[in-house]
């Protein structure tokens, strides 16, 4: 009776901070295209590489962070995630080549699969009640968005008096710090013992082999996609493209006077309404079933994207569509997380969701790196707006098919079918 109001314990308040500091730092990437590219006169593409690359190393990361943190333990998994965050921070300081910037993002990348979601949720997982698990991983979800609001806008402030080499130096001892907070995870012992006696690789093989599995694995490429191209190149976008933003306006009044500024509070705008849509679909997902929620989203999505593309970009539509698809933004993540724990259980979850969200980054991979080589190639953003479209009513479809029911349990020993 007990265990029904603990909703917010020491694990979930300190995976919350992790995840926040994490997510600052990522999120805040876009803000720097501009400035790099200007100081060393690179392509667009050049650094936008680099952030691809981040992203692909944090998917390659994340199941194998997943299973390390299941082999040594959740809070040596992450102390070394932030080792080697920070690391990546450090040497991208002093990066002055395109080679050397996407060299370090791998280390940057794989921090974030150790300080990230795919550690984080499976803890706060287990740590959870089954009342409380689905919207415990949305309040891990909505810190995450929590860093989006705070990133960009202080990396832009922090720009305005620092060289972006210092600010890099400056993120890597904030995430660093976040080590302090670890002795506060405590998780409890596991009660999930019926998972106890399968071994990672039966449950692994049985996952592949179900085509439910694989259809989470496929849609989850359209949400990285849509993600990492607007994380990185909004800004930039909105800089460019955006109307200007008139004096007396209700902007200007608040002290948003470029629309350089804009870029970055959109990217803020997205964490804020994010905050709310991810804790709804915390909320929804113990109520309706979770295949049919993240259908909604990716076709939500898909007609708020392919509307902003489609009208003039101004200053209230840039706000309109912020708030728009950042209700939408990762509302996915409790979803998808919580169906691979109920349909294959929690005992490996950071495992198998690390590998589903690989595809994930590699779907962010692609909308970093394109959003660069198109930009370099034409000139604007319109065709890599128009694939994440098509990919988003792709996602859409492909939920309906997913079978949400749990696999049963293989005994030890025995061959599954």
């Amino acid at each position: 009776m007990t265990e029904k109001a603990t909703l917010f314990n020491p694990v979930l308040i300190v995976g919350c901070a992790i995840i926040l500091v994490s997510f600052a730092i990522r999120a805040s990437y876009g803000v720097f295209q501009i400035p790099i590219a200007e100081e060393f006169g690179w392509l667009r593409s050049e650094f936008s590489l680099a952030i691809a690359i981040q992203n692909l190393a944090w998917g390659i990361g994340q199941p194998i962070f997943g299973a390390l943190a299941e082999k040594i333990g959740d809070r040596r998994a992450i102390v070394i995630g932030a080792l080697v965050y920070a690391l990546g921070l450090v040497l991208s300081s002093q990066a002055v080549t395109p080679l050397a910037h996407q060299t370090y993002s791998w280390l940057v990348g794989f921090g974030i699969a150790g300080t990230g979601f795919g550690v984080i949720l499976a803890v706060v997982a287990r740590a959870s009640t089954d009342e409380n698990r689905s919207m415990s991983l949305a309040i891990i979800t909505a810190a995450g968005s929590g860093g989006q609001i705070v990133g960009a806008p202080v990396a832009e402030w922090m720009l305005g008096f620092l060289g972006w080499q210092q600010v890099f130096l400056v993120f890597a001892a904030a995430i660093l710090a976040m080590i302090l907070t670890l002795p506060l995870m405590r998780a409890p012992a596991r009660r999930e013992t019926a998972e106890m006696p399968e071994n990672m690789g039966v449950v692994l093989i049985r996952a592949l082999r179900d085509p439910s599995y694989t259809l989470i694995f496929l849609g989850f490429f359209s949400c990285g996609y849509q993600l990492g191209f607007i994380t990185a190149h909004f800004p930039a976008f909105v800089t460019e493209l955006c109307g200007p933003i008139l004096p007396g306006g209700m902007l200007h009044a608040i002290g948003i006077t470029t629309t350089s500024a804009l870029g970055a509070v959109a990217i803020s705008l997205i964490g804020v309404a994010n905050i709310a849509g991810t804790l709804a679909a915390g909320w929804a997902g113990n109520r309706f079933p979770k295949k049919y929620l993240l259908a909604g989203i990716y076709a939500a999505r898909t007609v708020v994207a392919g509307a902003f593309i489609l009208l003039p970009i101004t200053p209230l539509s840039v706000i309109l569509f912020s708030v728009a698809m950042g209700a939408l933004w990762l509302a996915t993540v409790p979803l998808t997380s919580g169906l691979v724990a109920q349909i294959y259980g929690l005992r490996y979850m950071g495992t198998l969701y690390g590998i589903v969200f690989l595809s994930h980054q590699i779907g962010s991979f692609m909308g970093v790196w394109l959003g660069g080589r198109m930009y370099d190639l034409y000139g604007d953003y319109t065709l890599v707006w128009w694939i994440g479209v098509g990919i988003g009513a792709f996602s859409a479809i492909v939920h309906l098919p997913i079978r949400e029911r749990p696999m049963a349990v293989v005994p030890a020993g025995s061959v599954s079918a």
